[in-house]
């Protein structure tokens, strides 16, 4: 828990310690709920799970299905809005901000979410949506849309998701 708090207030330049933290950022309240409703989830008590969830989403504004599989240290901040869909898997020390949304394209089985890989940033209102990659040290800016794999060490930003460095 506290390599978890340090971590966001070394990418949150409004964080001054661990209580406010604790007490007044709904998403870390959200991945906090997340992680026990994500245990109920795999021990076949889905039902609860997705209860724990449901609340999570009405005082918070987020929604986490609690199948997907998420990393260490995922910081979301200003989290209303966000959407992390049941297939979803992201990966350590991810970054994550309001409104933002990784969620599928249909109503097809399977692998229906993105997945992304490690120190990822995905900006306000960016939507990331199919079964596609995003690489490790990606930047995708606010309100972008992406609906293709993504490299390593790239950063997307516009409507139809393309590269700029």
């Amino acid at each position: 828990m506290f390599t978890y708090l340090k971590s966001i207030i070394k990418r949150d330049p409004a964080a001054r310690h661990f209580l406010q933290i604790l007490l007044f950022y709904p998403g870390v309240h959200a991945v906090f709920y997340y992680r026990i409703a994500h245990f109920l989830y795999n021990i076949k008590l889905k039902l609860l799970a997705e209860g724990i969830m449901f609340w999570v989403r009405v005082f918070t504004h987020i929604e986490i299905h609690p199948a997907a599989k998420i990393g260490k240290r995922l910081f979301i901040d200003h989290g209303s809005g966000v959407v992390i869909g049941e297939t979803s898997v992201i990966g350590d020390d991810c970054t994550i901000y309001q409104g933002a949304t990784l969620g599928g394209v249909g109503k097809g089985h399977g692998k229906r979410h993105p997945t992304l890989g490690n120190n990822i940033m995905v900006g306000a209102g960016a939507k990331i949506l199919g079964p596609i990659s995003i690489g490790s040290n990606v930047k995708i800016g606010a309100n972008t849309v992406v609906l293709h794999n993504v490299y390593d060490n790239k950063t997307i930003v516009g409507v139809k998701g393309r590269e700029v460095a």
